[in-house]
């Protein structure tokens, strides 16, 4: 029912995950990321705690392949489901259980992961990961939304199309951004316009936020001022 992506920016170290179905509320359940960790998504007929433990595995520094044979080890729905994973220095782990709904596989590429089940063919993972790849340079969170746009193109999920998330991290526990598009009728196109919210002020809040290595800056005033000098700075020519 899904078709998601994992990414890593070799240059910058970020971490991305971007995944598009038709499915309600995609993003509550199926992608997680962590800096300086991994990314994972765990799609097909779901099973949400699959993601949580992959970053664990993956936290306490095993594999992305051993950490994926450890979860699906203590599923008993192994068949059904779907789970890729992606470590902080770009290795990959896949898995398509062999009772998930056709057309369904993986293909990965540097630092690309891209896994789908119930899609149009193998076309959409294959334009998914072309595009990514094709897009070097650019920011993180618009390859992966071109990425999505691309698969889409290919045929995308073959039910039609409903939600879409994003999330990116760089380092720390939580994403830098978190972007989810729950129940729309075009749900890529509102993502690239939820990305572009977030461009006028969020991403700029975030870089002041609490993070692994610093308390983040909680005087309201001092904040305030570095937020507006941010957003100053990222509009000069």
């Amino acid at each position: 029912m899904t078709w998601s992506i994992l990414a890593r920016d070799a240059t910058t170290g970020e971490l991305g995950v971007a995944v598009a179905t038709c499915f309600f509320a995609v993003g509550a359940i199926c992608p997680r990321v962590e800096g300086e960790v991994g990314a994972v998504a765990t799609q097909a007929l779901v099973n949400p705690l699959l993601a949580p433990r992959g970053l664990d595995l993956l936290r306490a520094g095993e594999a992305p392949q051993a950490a994926l044979e450890a979860v699906l080890a203590t599923d008993a729905g192994r068949d059904h489901r779907q789970l890729h994973l992606l470590s902080a220095d770009g290795r990959i782990a896949q898995h398509t259980g062999a009772a998930c709904v056709e057309w369904c596989g993986a293909v990965q590429g540097p630092d690309v992961s891209v896994a789908g089940n119930m899609l149009a063919g193998p076309e959409v993972v294959v334009a998914t990961r072309d595009a990514f790849l094709a897009s070097a340079g650019q920011p993180l969170a618009l390859r992966l939304i071109s990425a999505l746009e691309a698969g889409e193109a290919a045929g995308g999920d073959r039910r039609g199309k409903q939600a879409a998330a994003l999330q990116v991290a760089s380092r720390d526990p939580y994403p830098d951004l978190d972007i989810r598009t729950d129940d729309h009728p075009d749900p890529l196109a509102e993502l690239r316009r939820l990305h572009a919210v977030a461009q006028r002020h969020f991403v700029h809040f975030r870089r002041f936020l609490p993070g692994r290595d610093h308390p983040g800056v909680f005087d309201r005033v001092v904040l305030e001022r570095l937020v507006e000098a941010a957003m100053t700075e990222a509009k000069a020519p």
